[in-house]
C-alpha cells in the first residue's frame, strides 16, 4: 500500500500520550478529527496504524492522542516518524491542485524547453507554495520557483513535466 504523509511527529506531550504534529497537509481539520484512522510510518513502511481521539492547535502544531495510546511510554518510539493516509482517503482536488507526492520528482523546462532541473521540494508558505529545484547542470544552485500563474504555466503529471516562464532574477547566470 502507498502512504501519503500528513505531518511530522516531533514530539512528545506531557505524560498522557499525545504527540506534537507539524502538519504537511491542506486538511489538517479534517485528517486529524477523533475517529480519523491514520497510519505511523518511518520511510515509508508502515509502523503502526492509529485512530484519532483528541486533537487540539497548540503553538502552530497539532497535539494529538491516539485511541488506546494513553500513556508517554507508548508513543514514545514514535517521534520523528510521519502520520499519513492512504490512498483511499485522498480528496479529489480542483483543477491546478495537486498533491505534492505527485509534483515531486517532475522535470521543470523553461520557455525555450530547456531542462532546469528536478523538483526535489516543496516550501509551504502563506501566500504560495515554493518549489525546490534540484538544478540539471552540476554545481549550480537549487531553483527556487513560486507556484504562481506567472511562473509555472504548465504541470503535465502524465508526461511528468513542467513547464514555466521564468521571471527576471529566478536563476542565476550560471544556471
Amino acid at each position: 500500500m502507498t502512504y501519503y504523509r500528513i505531518g511530522k511527529i516531533v514530539n512528545t506531550f506531557g505524560i498522557k500520550g499525545q504527540v506534537k504534529v507539524l502538519v504537511d497537509t491542506d486538511f489538517a481539520e479534517e485528517r486529524f478529527q477523533p475517529g480519523q484512522t491514520l497510519y505511523i510510518v518511518q520511510e515509508n513502511q508502515l509502523v503502526d496504524q492509529v485512530t484519532v481521539d483528541q486533537a487540539q492547535v497548540h503553538k502552530g502544531a497539532y497535539l494529538l492522542s491516539f485511541v488506546g495510546y494513553h500513556n508517554i511510554n507508548l508513543v514514545e518510539a514514535y517521534k520523528g516518524m510521519w502520520l499519513a493516509i492512504d490512498e483511499t482517503q485522498q480528496h479529489e482536488l480542483e483543477e491546478d491542485e495537486f498533491y505534492q507526492h505527485q509534483i515531486i520528482g517532475l522535470s521543470v523546462f523553461d520557455e525555450n524547453n530547456r531542462l532546469l532541473g528536478t523538483i526535489k521540494d516543496i516550501i509551504q508558505l502563506g501566500s504560495n507554495d515554493v518549489w525546490v529545484v534540484k538544478a540539471a547542470k552540476p554545481k549550480c544552485k537549487d531553483i527556487l520557483l513560486p507556484y504562481i500563474s506567472q511562473v509555472v504555466k504548465q504541470v503535465d503529471l502524465e508526461n511528468g513535466q513542467v513547464h514555466v516562464e521564468l521571471m527576471e532574477g529566478l536563476v542565476d547566470d550560471e544556471n
